[in-house]
């Protein structure tokens, strides 16, 4: 079933056409990685199929009643107050429809009989609808995912929202597209703000999800396990590809081939008509000449495949070699006020390594990288760059570049001595060219100032590299240029990734923070993942051991249990019907004994019948008076009988 198609799409702004001839069909259930470069029209296609943005020429069809949900590059959380609240938001009808009933429920309880009719249908058909809208699930499914994206789903329904940093706000705002009831995914850069942790979540319920995905993305491993078609947007237009990120670069790299022959093929058609007309034209096959001049004017020409034109071009240079131990850590602790991130650690990083750092967000990475460099001071312990070793950091946050100053300024703070042509060729290396030099850097967008970033460290020569998520903003062309640069690095390098694809093809060694234990991996980043994961997997195995014996000696212990208190109550039981039949016995003896004295008095009455004298009569009376009293104590010994025979019945 097609969800969306659009058709021939072309959008423009003003005199620039930003896409053209974009066809493409989603289908229900498919997982689509866009990709493309920066600026190339990946957003601005998300909102021509959400019809945020009407495209300029072409047409979009969509699914009646089709639910999107849109997680955009910008947060906004509306009037959510805290954690929970924003991760909720795509739930808020059925919020309101729960206030409601919980509404309808007290005004129930206040009329008590003298509710009506209407009243009752009311609170039914909307018991009906909020089920139907899934709201005895939505609460399960928001605690979910903000238990996968790192939140106490308790703590965040308190936990006020202007409370979290950038980066938590990016995972809250993730929450609320996940949680979202929707038949059409979309997410725009989703793996930012995440450690690879939380990417291994996501992959695992993106891919437990029944919705149809769209996913922008720059992170090659991510669109690898989740996708099953590529859009590439280039060149103004899009092309889709069947398969994961590994089979579009296979089949963009033959496509591309087979578009050159075929360019080339046509190049040399053309070639040989035009001679053909040259020398024809005004002889005797001049009519044939002029009908071929026709053909060919009227032939479409094809395009050679388009370049990686704006693509950095950078290369890692040292003005120094250095010594062979770069940085040394000895019992190295790290902390920020009372809480201690690293404890005892011991490390070395040596010329020629390429070391990654990896951690959950959170666990101090960015801080550990200060102190390291000698930006903090540790708790305890030393830690020390070596002899001849230059350290250039490239910071997350690139809170290095200046806000207030163009970017050509910034190259020529640095280089004061190079002329404008210097300075441009080397800009244009980063993707920035003629006049856009000239651009503030306040106005630049996140992968623009990271491209300006490389381009100053670039400058350094250091012969030793530390990059905090250099991948973050950037493109995958750019982020390949960075691997070859890094390939053909001679210095030493410390990077912090989520990149995982950048890592594999990177890392010769692994520093991994374990609780406040940091542990150095001799090796490459794909065999740390695999022992981490074998690691893991003993860990979850000895947990579910541990977790299946708890259960049984639970189990158990409940069947001991309730063995004793059957047999205690089977024992108590018969003590109690013995109690209850001696009670029994002990009334019927009693009604035995009242209708014997009854009798006696009876008997008695009957001779004093005949007797006469006043003392006679006395004792009469007297006689009466206590057979009277003898029946009265007789019905009541009967009426106990008959209650302890009943008790005892009961008792079996």
């Amino acid at each position: 079933m097609t969800l969306v198609s659009l058709s021939d799409v072309g959008v423009d702004f003003g005199a620039t056409t930003l896409l053209s001839g974009v066809t493409v069909t989603i289908g229900a259930g498919q997982r689509w990685g866009i990709v493309g470069r920066n600026g190339a029209g990946k957003s601005t296609l998300l909102k021509v199929i959400t019809g945020a943005l009407v495209p300029t020429r072409g047409s979009v069809a969509r699914q009646p009643n089709l639910r999107i949900a849109l997680l955009d590059q910008h947060r906004d959380f509306g009037a959510a107050a805290t954690v929970w609240d924003a991760a909720a938001a795509g739930w808020k009808d059925v919020v309101a429809l729960e206030q409601s009933l919980a509404d309808q429920a007290m005004q129930l309880a206040e009329l008590g009989e003298q509710v009506t009719d209407a009243i009752l249908e009311r609170y039914g058909r909307d018991q009906e609808r909020f089920a139907h809208m899934g709201g005895y699930d939505y609460h399960a499914r928001v605690d979910a995912v903000l238990q996968g994206l790192g939140f106490d789903p308790v703590d965040a329904r308190a936990r006020p929202l202007a409370s979290l940093s950038g980066g938590e706000r990016g995972r809250v705002g993730l929450a609320a597209q996940l949680a979202q009831p929707a038949d059409l995914l979309l997410l725009d850069e989703p793996t930012n703000h995440l450690d690879l942790d939380t990417i291994d979540w996501l992959q695992g319920y993106l891919a437990d999800l029944d919705e149809t995905v769209l996913v922008v993305s720059h992170d090659r491993a991510f669109l690898d396990d989740i996708a099953d078609h590529v859009l590439h947007v280039e060149a103004r237009t899009a092309v889709a590809y069947r398969g994961g990120y590994s089979s579009f670069v296979t089949q963009r790299a033959e496509r591309r081939m087979a578009l050159d022959r075929q360019v080339e093929q046509q190049r040399k058609f053309i070639a040989k008509e035009e001679d053909y007309i040259r020398r024809n034209l005004a002889g005797q096959n001049s009519s044939q000449a002029k009908g071929r001049r026709s053909k060919l004017a009227r032939l479409p020409r094809l395009s050679p495949p388009p370049g990686e034109a704006g693509a950095m071009a950078l290369t890692l240079e040292i003005a120094d070699r250095g010594g062979d131990q770069v940085l040394v850590a000895e019992k190295l602790s790290v902390g920020v006020g009372e809480r201690t991130l690293v404890r005892d650690a011991s490390l070395v990083a040596r010329r020629g390594d390429v070391v990654a750092l990896v951690g959950h967000n959170g666990a101090g990475k960015s801080t550990l990288i200060a102190t390291l460099l000698g930006e903090r001071a540790p708790q305890a312990g030393e830690a020390r760059v070596g002899g001849s070793i230059t350290a250039s950091w490239f910071r997350q946050d690139l809170a290095d570049l200046p806000l207030d100053k163009s970017i050509y300024d910034c190259i020529q703070d640095v280089r004061p001595l190079w002329a404008r042509g210097n300075i441009q060729s080397h800009l244009g290396c980063f993707g920035f060219s003629g006049d856009e030099v000239f651009r503030s850097t306040s106005t630049l967008s996140g992968g623009e100032r990271s491209r300006l970033a490389l381009a100053l460290m670039v400058l350094q020569k250091a012969n030793f590299l530390v990059l905090d998520e250099p991948t973050n903003h950037l493109d995958v062309e750019s982020i390949e240029a960075l691997e070859d640069a890094i390939e053909d690095y001679e210095g030493t390098v410390l990077m912090v990734s989520h990149d995982r694809a950048f890592l594999r093809e990177l890392a010769t060694r692994v520093w991994a923070f374990d609780g406040t234990r940091l542990e150095d991996f001799p090796g490459p980043f794909a065999e740390w993942e695999q022992r981490a994961a074998q690691r893991q997997a003993e860990r979850d195995g000895v947990a579910a051991q541990a977790a299946k014996a708890a259960r049984e000696k639970e189990q158990r212990a409940q069947a001991a249990k309730q063995a004793e208190q059957k047999a205690a109550k089977s024992k108590g039981g018969d003590a109690d019907r013995r109690t209850k039949q001696r009670a029994a016995d002990a009334a019927e003896r009693a009604v035995q004994e009242r209708e014997t004295a009854v009798a006696e008095l009876e008997e008695a009455l009957g001779e004093m019948q005949m007797a006469t004298g006043a003392d006679a009569g006395r004792r009469r009376k007297a006689l009466e008076h206590e057979l009277a009293a003898a029946r009265r104590a007789l019905d009541g010994a009967l009426q106990a009988w008959t209650d302890a025979v009943e008790a005892v019945e009961a008792a079996k």
